[in-house]
């Protein structure tokens, strides 16, 4: 993989994941307690022998820069992880106007000596992948570039972008978010051919795309030499499948995109099963973060059931926690019930002094209050929730405009990074 550089693309609005991407990028968000999106490509290059990696950012990436900056390589090694932030130059003075144009805008770190290849990755997407096994398939093939794909249902294709192929597994056609049985019904393979790669069709029937490409180098800078195309799926792939080889990796591992807060959402709370589908702790494949150099959580009297509880919280006597992620640096206090939640934690860890000063003026500490429920919600970072507040969705909204506290989206109440919620405030108050 030494004539390999990783390009991971992170530099969209996120306005779907609004308001987690209030004040971040999406690959900036945090999941499963210690983690942060990016981490997921990142790590798959390095268990992968890929050390070679340009992070693509744009919108609010002052937090996703600062975390990166516990990628380094050692200095005896080719290895580096390096921001590429959108700028100004005399050849482009525009922002990147989609997928493609990221990657044109950055060209010149493309055509250094020893880059055969591109693999193409997104920042927001949960799995495990070892690129080898793609790389294995573009060689053998003799492609122009290769696509990983997941066999779906037709249910699940409507979202994103499938494609048709031949016998071989060559790409004959793309087709972005087909919403009828007639469109898609071109593109479907048979359960035969699904087996004979060795794979269980399992009722699936189409074949998507999941945004992971590998291009040979050359062939990537003359299509984006000569053509103004803004975006892969859309421009660059139906071009490109009539005039050279695409080919098809196929992956039947645990891939989701975290596109929407109803799917962050859930790929967080599947994680607290006792042998989910996306494992954080197999030995071969780890992933990393930035070591924070927290103690070890202290639990005192509180019942706490299937779920994740990351390093240096603190939670008291008589709570009780069902189905749940606690993220780092988190106070829980007695007797609150936190049930189907995702609680981000804090940055920072406050004094005594500014805890007493916080309390003259009645402001909360930061974290969560004694006798505080909390049921289907989203609480993210450095956030005062305060005694007996009642966080739960009782009246069933499925969306909100943004509101004081946060908002609503696919059902599921999100309150928003460093929001102050005093004692005894209620959801349902704040809704009436």
């Amino acid at each position: 993989m030494d004539n390999v550089v990783a390009v991971v693309l992170g530099g969209g609005q996120g306005s779907r994941l609004y308001p987690l991407t209030k004040f971040r990028s999406k690959p900036a968000v945090p999941i499963a307690g210690k983690y942060r999106l990016i981490d997921i490509p990142l790590s798959n290059c390095i268990n992968s022998g890929l050390k070679k990696i340009y992070v693509v950012t744009q919108f609010n990436s002052a937090s996703l820069h600062q975390h990166m900056n516990a990628y380094s390589f050692s200095q005896f090694s080719s290895g580096f992880v390096e921001i590429l932030a959108a700028q100004q130059t005399k050849e482009n003075s525009n922002w990147y106007q989609g997928t493609a144009d990221a990657v044109r805008q950055n060209l010149s770190f493309l055509k250094a000596r020893g880059i055969d290849y591109v693999l193409i990755l997104s920042g927001d997407q949960l799995y495990h992948m070892d690129y080898r096994k793609m790389m294995e398939t573009h060689r053998k093939s003799g492609a122009d570039v290769t696509i990983s794909a997941v066999p779906v249902s037709r249910k699940d294709a409507s979202e994103l972008g499938i494609m048709r192929l031949d016998e071989g597994g060559r790409v004959q056609g793309f087709l972005e978010k087909p919403q009828s049985d007639e469109e898609m019904e071109d593109f479907c393979v048979t359960p035969e051919w699904i087996q004979g790669q060795g794979i269980e069709p399992k009722g699936r029937e189409c074949i998507a795309s999941m945004g992971i490409y590998l291009f040979n180098r050359d062939f990537l800078v003359d299509v984006l030499d000569k053509t103004d195309y803004k975006d892969f799926g859309r421009e660059v792939f139906p071009t490109s499948i009539r005039t050279r080889h695409v080919q098809c990796h196929l992956f039947d591992g645990y891939w989701e995109d975290i596109g929407t807060i109803r799917s962050f959402y859930e790929a967080n709370l599947q994680l607290t099963a006792i042998r989910p589908d996306f494992q954080l702790s197999l030995p071969d494949d780890p992933i990393y973060t930035r070591a924070r150099f927290l103690p070890s959580s202290r639990i005192d009297g509180a019942t706490i059931s299937r779920s994740l509880i990351a390093d240096g919280c603190e939670i008291r006597s008589g709570a009780v926690i069902e189905n749940c992620v606690i993220g780092l640096r988190c106070t829980i206090g007695e007797n609150a019930v936190i049930r189907n939640s995702i609680i981000m934690g804090n940055d920072y860890y406050e004094t005594d002094k500014e805890i007493a000063d916080a309390q003259t003026q009645g402001i909360p500490p930061l974290g969560i209050g004694s006798g505080a429920i909390i049921d289907g919600a989203i609480v993210d970072k450095n956030c005062r929730i305060g005694r007996d507040v009642k966080i739960v969705n009782s009246k069933k909204v499925d969306k909100t405009d943004e509101l004081h506290f946060g908002m609503i989206r696919d059902g599921v109440v999100v309150i928003s990074k460093k929001t102050q919620l005093d004692d005894h405030w209620t959801l349902d108050s704040s809704l009436e």
